[in-house]
């Protein structure tokens, strides 16, 4: 890959991928360091990426990085964070819709939520997104349909309660 045509890659799949980044990691400060991250790693392995696949490139490489970076905050604990009084938790509404949703998709495995992100939120095709996480379309199709029934389990066992 060229200078212009990395330059063309940031350009044109930057806020997609910041997108993806932010709705995957919930944090915008995460985000956008995950999306710098594999602009950094696009320019390290420019002689090796072909420019006609940069974007299956990138978003494959973020999907990488976001669940390495869940995996390294899962592993953190600090002391005393158990003892924190309830005030200073983060405390979300479950009845507002928008939060019901994000708490449903929050809850799938990573490879579920990427697809439902990449296929819902973001409008790409099956083949594109199996592309992007090393998948066949069929497998898409799959892990798409599960995804789908486990949020539509969670919402409606959030009905039952209200």
């Amino acid at each position: 890959m060229k200078r212009s045509e990395y330059n063309a890659a940031v350009h044109q799949h930057t806020n997609q991928l910041y997108g993806f980044a932010l709705r995957f990691m919930r944090n915008r400060e995460d985000a956008r360091d995950t999306v710098q991250d594999v602009f950094e790693k696009l320019w390290v392995h420019r002689k090796k990426v072909e420019f006609p696949k940069a974007k299956a490139w990138l978003f494959k490489t973020a999907h990488h990085a976001m669940i390495n970076a869940i995996n390294r905050k899962q592993r953190m604990q600090f002391p005393g964070d158990e003892n924190l009084p309830e005030a200073a938790r983060k405390e979300v509404s479950f009845f507002e819709s928008g939060q019901v949703v994000d708490r449903a998709v929050n809850i799938l495995p990573p490879i579920q939520r990427s697809i439902i992100l990449l296929r819902d939120l973001e409008g790409y095709s099956y083949e594109e997104i199996g592309e992007i996480l090393s998948l066949s379309s069929s497998q898409v199709k799959v892990y798409l349909f599960r995804a789908r029934n486990k949020i539509k389990k969670q919402l409606k066992g959030l009905k039952e309660l209200v």
